[in-house]
């Protein structure tokens, strides 16, 4: 057991590995719940001897149960904590790596197998997950009640508050508070990049990192309609007072079933293939635009900025059954009005795509339309503006039993190193070879050499040779984009013809 002494009290850690301690559940704020339920963080209460750090702390409100990871329980309210691993060195400030998960902004935890940061910290990085508010908790809109105030993106706010701690905190545990990279996947991607532009967000990291960043955003007005919904379901009003007398529990259940009543009705929209029903606000405060429109406007000049994404995004989503199947040309087409897709989109993708099934060319389109253009977008107007971008693809298709599909978080275990995990078996096709072992070493030497030096070892956009050539492909990042991959992967030029036909199209960054 090893102790370290935090703002709050004194914490005991146990030894990971040989080289590493890991810290678990420390709390970075007080419990989001009874009065203080719907409001900014508050800091944690302090605590006197030594805090027994050695289990991860509770999950948000959620109804998903992840293999490997703790339940959400409506007792356990003490939600808001962080991990750390450290390989405690003596005298040496390491740069830091906070994580934060995705999830569709509902589901997860920092407690996720995969999640583990041993492999890292043994890369020289002192590694901080976290937990944050989700679903209604996090990210539904409260309508203000007189002077109560209660502020959307509350997942958001936590995010900062857990960056916060790092700052006072992290120097006990061996990190270097003047050199932090914020890192997350999917919508704790697009978490990522909002946090680039929130200006209660400026300062607390220097870095970032992005791996198949979701896209959605909503206006208040889409939000508040969402509250609506979720309101109805509960049997609750669409109130501060009826939504706070209804327990997170109860608005879990509701949310469910406003989602089940999107996948069942085809006529409902967007919201019928994939039914997330949360995503970050634009309620000019928190969050004053969306990602791409800050980027562009240079609100992160100087953070250096990488990011990932997979080249057959959707296809997980399919393969667990959390999206609607489009098998025929005429629900294809119903799909593209839908989403307002530009004419001659869906014809490109299948003229790239000859021969292939419609639910294949769906799924291409879908997972472009959610995760990879998203994406290549950050980097490219991040570097437009005057900050360093690296852009990179997973595109890992060879496994142990042959072809398996580079989707969605399949990047994810080989970035922390953690390919052994038995619970990351599903996502990249059963036990790793030597191959994958290399990939893994691979992915993890990027990430730890970018939170310490700014360059994953290949060419950023953007950077000041590249800007030189300004209005070149030269200051592009995906023309400099690396390709993670295995010895042998059936690698295609999809990824170059889909930026081709997306190129013309004004981005959906807002959808309802």
């Amino acid at each position: 057991m090893v102790n370290f002494t935090t703002s709050n009290g004194a914490v005991r850690g146990f030894r990971a590995s040989p080289e590493v301690v890991a810290v678990l559940g420390i709390p970075y704020a007080a419990p989001p719940f009874g009065a203080h339920r719907f409001r900014e963080p508050r800091p944690a209460p302090a605590w006197s001897g030594v805090r027994d750090c050695t289990e991860f702390g509770p999950v948000a409100p959620q109804s998903a149960e992840l293999p490997g990871s703790p339940v959400w329980s409506p007792d356990d309210e003490d939600i808001l904590t962080v991990n750390v691993w450290t390989p405690v060195p003596d005298g040496v400030r390491l740069p830091v790596l906070v994580w934060i998960h995705g999830g569709a902004y509902t589901f997860g935890s920092s407690a996720q197998p995969d999640f583990d940061g041993t492999a890292l910290a043994r890369a020289g990085l002192v590694v901080v997950t976290l937990n944050y508010r989700l679903g209604f908790e996090g990210f539904g809109h409260v309508p203000a009640a007189g002077a109560t105030a209660h502020p959307d993106n509350r997942g958001l706010l936590d995010q900062v508050a857990a960056l916060r701690w790092v700052r006072e905190n992290i120097a006990a545990f061996g990190g270097d508070p003047g050199n932090v990279t914020v890192a997350g996947q999917s919508s704790g991607a697009a978490s990522v990049a909002c946090l680039m532009v929130m200006d209660r967000a400026r300062g607390l990291f220097h870095r970032a990192i992005a791996h198949s960043a979701a896209s959605p955003f909503h206006t208040r007005d889409i939000a508040a309609a969402t509250t609506r919904e979720v309101a109805a379901a509960a049997g609750c009003p669409a109130t501060a007072e009826g939504l706070t007398a209804a327990t997170p529990q109860d608005l879990v259940i509701a949310s469910d079933r406003v989602v089940d009543d999107y996948r069942r009705d085809p006529a409902s929209g967007s919201r019928h293939y994939d039914p997330s029903l949360y995503a970050p606000v634009l309620d000019g405060d928190v969050l004053p635009t969306d990602p791409l429109t800050g980027l562009a406007a240079g609100a992160a000049r100087g953070v250096d900025l990488l990011v990932c994404h997979t080249t057959e995004e959707y296809w997980l989503l399919d393969a667990v059954g959390s999206s609607a199947k489009v098998t025929t040309e005429e629900q294809l087409a119903r799909f593209a009005k839908d989403f307002g897709l530009p004419d001659g989109l869906v014809a490109g993708y299948r003229a790239a795509m000859p021969q292939t099934p419609v639910l294949d060319v769906y799924l291409a389109v879908f997972g472009d339309l959610l995760f990879g253009e998203f994406s290549n977008r950050l980097a490219e107007v991040h570097a437009r503006a005057g900050g360093r971008a690296f852009l990179s693809r997973f595109d890992r298709r060879t496994g142990p039993h042959g072809v398996v599909r580079a989707w969605h978080c399949a990047d994810v275990p080989f970035a922390f190193g953690n390919v052994d995990s038995d619970c990351v078996a599903f996502l990249i096709g059963g036990a790793p070879t030597a191959a994958d072992h290399a990939l893994a070493r691979r992915m993890v030497r990027a990430w730890a050499d970018f939170a310490t030096t700014g360059n994953p070892g290949w060419p950023a956009g953007g950077d000041p040779a590249a800007r030189a050539h300004a209005g070149s492909t030269d200051d592009d990042p995906a023309a400099r984009a690396h390709t993670w991959s295995t010895d042998g992967d059936p690698a295609d030029d999809r990824p170059t013809v889909a930026r081709a036909l997306w190129a013309a199209a004004e981005f959906p960054v807002l959808r309802p």
